[in-house]
């Protein structure tokens, strides 16, 4: 036996063996390309901290981030048909719900919750581009009218935060049908006196731009979001001309009159709060009070 051999060598090698580091341990940022250790991304709302290029939130982050005390309740969204259309491309489209339920622990593209925010209650909808790219599909629309009608039901504002590649290929005609219901639920809640707000994000395109997210009495988008109904490639390859600029980007927009105001994420919470209190003439919040320290009484004099 080679003692060297079989048991030194061995040893050194495992020594000097490199650690095995998570995937997600850092990330990069997609507009800089710094590497950004990634708990300093999530405590900081998903924002890089050197770039300030907002990343995409998860659903349940971002309703944490909104309501008070993180908590809420969760709207349930009722059932419609499992791939009704039996649609298959390269894979079967109830095997691409299956992982997509599976990835996001979501049932469809969006998530609904009731609670407060800065202490006024309101319905929160966010669609969640990890499923599927955001997909307007027929429980997309089921959840963006159930949302609706319980901010009708409840008499609060409806915020929706819309991130979407567009309406779901797989559902063919039926995908495209929530278009017009969806934007007849607005009128609903219009008519029912309560506000509609909504947080355009990073990206918002095809059939939801077409619909319920351009409809909202007020229009907020984050920094650098891509909003628009086609991409700014299918536009230039249409036309043949060179597009401005940001085209397209949320500041674009706001400077031609498309979005009413673009919010850093940091200031969004208090901005929708402002906007609700607002649209509902509700009295603005008490000041949270401050914490007297006990004054401590003086010791008994011995006479």
């Amino acid at each position: 036996m080679n003692w060297i051999s079989n048991v030194v060598r061995p040893k050194i090698r495992n020594f000097l063996a490199r650690r095995d580091v998570p995937e997600n341990l850092w990330i990069k940022c997609p507009e800089s390309g710094q590497l950004v250790f990634f708990k300093d991304v999530e405590t900081n709302q998903f924002v890089i901290p050197t770039s300030n290029y907002h990343m995409r939130m998860n659903a349940t982050a971002r309703l944490k981030s909104m309501f008070d005390g993180e908590t809420w309740f969760d709207i349930g969204v009722p059932a419609v048909p499992v791939d009704p259309l039996k649609f298959r491309d390269e894979r079967r489209y109830a095997d691409r719900l299956k992982d997509a339920r599976t990835k996001t622990g979501m049932n469809d593209a969006i998530k609904l919750g009731f609670g407060k925010l800065d202490g006024l209650p309101v319905v929160i909808g966010v669609q969640d581009f990890d499923f599927m790219g955001g997909s307007l599909g027929m429980a997309a629309g089921e959840a963006v009218i159930k949302g609706l009608d319980t901010a009708c039901d409840r008499g609060t504002p409806f915020i929706l935060f819309a991130a979407s590649g567009g309406a779901r290929m797989q559902e063919g005609i039926l995908s495209l049908m929530q278009m017009p219901r969806t934007t007849v639920a607005v009128q609903r809640l219009r008519e029912a006196g309560k506000p509609y707000i909504v947080v355009l994000t990073n990206p918002t395109t095809g059939g939801v731009t077409a619909s319920y997210g351009m409809l909202g009495d007020v229009q907020i988008a984050e920094p650098g979001a891509l909003i628009g109904f086609a991409g700014p490639r299918v536009i230039e390859q249409t036309i043949r001309e060179k597009l401005p600029e940001g085209f397209q980007k949320s500041e674009y927009l706001r400077e031609h009159g498309m979005v009413d105001m673009v919010v850093h994420r940091h200031a969004l919470r208090a901005t929708l709060a402002s906007l609700c209190r607002i649209l509902t003439k509700a009295p603005a919040a008490p000041p949270a009070k401050a914490e007297v320290p006990a004054l401590a009484l003086p010791a008994p004099v011995e006479e």
